[in-house]
């Protein structure tokens, strides 16, 4: 349990993947993230993402016994319980360049309510990944 007053830190994102090499160049090819760390093993990769790391590990890497095995989803089921989501400037150049380095498109670009525009890929494994405008708050 935490000491009171203290709070935890988010650190990792962890994404199993089918080849941790291929998938930083995609990521920093596609999103424009910087290759942070790719260990000799090519079994641990980390980007550099801000204040939170997103970090790539074999599918079949396993620390514990408990953890089991890992489903990678496929395109005609339901999309998994979680998303990557990645804000920029540009949307629009944004998506585009991220369908022209190998994401799949799965939503096209549409205007939300809240004022952001927003689509949805799959990175090569399958993850799903929300592409946006930053949302700005509203002058007062």
């Amino acid at each position: 349990m935490a000491s009171p007053g203290s709070r935890p830190a988010f650190s990792y994102t962890v994404l199993y993947v089918e080849d941790v090499k291929r998938s930083l160049d995609f990521y920093s090819k596609a999103f424009g993230f910087k290759i942070r760390r790719l260990d000799d093993s090519h079994k641990w990769g980390e980007l550099d993402s801000g204040p939170t790391t997103i970090a790539f590990t074999p599918i079949e890497q396993r620390e514990t016994a408990i953890t089991g095995g890992v489903h990678i989803p496929t395109k005609g089921e339901h999309r998994p319980n979680i998303e990557l989501s990645f804000s920029f400037d540009d949307f629009d150049a944004a998506f585009k360049h991220a369908i022209e380095c190998g994401a799949e498109e799965v939503a096209k670009p549409e205007g939300k309510v809240w004022g952001q525009k927003a689509g949805y890929v799959r990175d090569l494994d399958g993850v799903v990944i929300r592409l946006g405008s930053h949302v700005h708050e509203p002058h007062q």
